[in-house]
């Protein structure tokens, strides 16, 4: 029988189908540790890390002795060294179906929590004396006939168009490539530049893969350009925007708000973004539901059994 290395210790209910056919190992602690993972890896077929779990050279030179896939739990597989796995000759794949509603979701929430301030008034009712109430006090903004900026349309980010859609909202996007007639009007959603979109949105949501390209996409100068009204959020990755200018963008009030489920070095926090008030923070739990969790594994498990059956169905990124 196959063998299956899970490095975190996740729900079992949506593994059931894989640990019919193979012998599935979890740690008995929250995540194995890099060192632990390498000892037991030569003894395994499979790996399937979550991202809190870097696959490095090391990892991976230990893996090829015998791993044949790395079947990433998530969409993003950035904690993987992927071109180094695909010159040890290892498969790698990822679970982009199952993300797309519960972070589209979050980003939704996210928009209503900074623009309301949801958070803030919670923690400031918790403090003694700590809120006034009053009729033009703790005043936020309405979603409903504003301009939302989509960076990166793809599933995600058009789940989240659906959303707005239905608040009253106006799209516009930004990819590097134009979408499809059909797509556009089924939205009637408009394709700017990224610095037009900025100076246009209202809400900026980030729906866009860590590269080269996009490190820093949003840095001081980008977020300049942004209405003092304007909320940033992002659900993509932390590297995606500048942490130290988004710092000094929200003390300075260059923007109104942010709200943020990812983070440049989490989970690590930058410990200016914790002393401020017109930041929603979240914990990179954009697909942390029952549901979506479940799902995850389900789908990482059919990749490794559609893999060991030799079909090609499987999402494969290298």
């Amino acid at each position: 029988m196959k063998r299956v290395l899970i490095s975190t210790r996740l729900l079992p209910e949506g593994f059931s189908e894989l640990m019919q056919q193979f012998d599935v190992v979890f740690p008995e602690t929250e995540i194995f540790s890099k060192e632990e993972a390498i000892s037991l890896l030569p003894e395994f077929d499979a790996f399937l890390p979550t991202f809190q779990f870097k696959v490095d050279k090391d990892v991976i030179d230990t893996a090829a002795k015998r791993v044949k896939i790395i079947a990433n739990y998530g969409v993003g597989y950035n904690n993987i060294d992927v071109e180094y796995a695909a010159k040890c000759g290892i498969v790698v794949t990822n679970t982009p179906d199952p993300v797309i509603q519960p972070t589209a979701e979050l980003a939704f929430a996210l928009m209503h929590a900074a623009a309301r301030r949801i958070a803030e008034c919670d923690r400031k009712l918790r403090t003694q004396n700590g809120l006034k109430w009053g009729v033009l006090e703790n005043l936020g903004l309405t979603l409903h006939g504003k301009t939302l900026g989509i960076v990166g349309m793809g599933r995600i980010g058009q789940a989240l168009a659906c959303r707005a859609l239905a608040s009253g909202m106006k799209v516009i996007y930004f990819n590097r490539t134009k979408l499809d007639n059909v797509t556009e009007q089924k939205y009637n959603a408009q394709r700017f530049e990224l610095d037009e979109l900025l100076w246009q949105a209202d809400f900026v949501s980030l729906h866009t893969p860590l590269t080269d390209e996009t490190y820093h996409l949003i840095n001081a100068e980008r977020l300049k350009i942004m209405k003092p009204t304007a909320i940033l959020v992002n659900t993509a990755r932390g590297q995606v925007v500048d942490e130290v200018a988004l710092v000094e963008a929200l003390k300075n009030r260059w923007i109104f708000a942010a709200a943020l489920d990812v983070y440049e070095f989490e989970p690590d926090i930058n410990p200016e973004l914790l002393k401020l008030d017109n930041v929603v923070l979240a914990p990179h739990n954009g697909t942390a539901t029952v549901e979506a969790r479940n799902e995850m594994s389900r789908f990482a498990s059919q990749n490794i059994i559609r893999f060991f059956e030799g079909r090609s169905d499987i999402s494969r990124v290298n």
